[in-house]
């Protein structure tokens, strides 16, 4: 029986923004945006529901008077998104 496979990394937005956390130190919500062709609503409530589970953490501030949102993946985030990339490999080997 195949490992089911993460449904909260499974959803297309949300894997598309762990990915490009994976291989950066932070990303600002509108480089997130620009890469991902999201909406801000849409971008706003995944990475939501990212932070509430462990896997990003958001960070709100200002870059002189411009409000700044900063996104770091976390440990836990790491460890998520390696399960899922190796579970989809088992998936390949079936």
């Amino acid at each position: 029986m195949l490992k089911p496979l993460d449904p909260l990394l499974h959803s297309e937005l949300r894997l598309a923004i762990v990915s490009i956390l994976i291989g950066v130190e932070e990303a600002d919500f509108v480089y997130i945006r620009t890469e991902t062709g999201a909406t801000a609503g849409n971008l706003s409530v995944q990475l939501d529901k990212l932070q509430k589970a462990g896997y990003i953490d958001v960070e709100k501030g200002f870059r002189g008077k411009m409000p700044r949102t900063v996104c770091r993946i976390t440990d836990t985030g790491r460890r998520a998104f390696a399960e899922y990339v190796e579970t989809l490999r088992t998936y390949l080997k079936v």
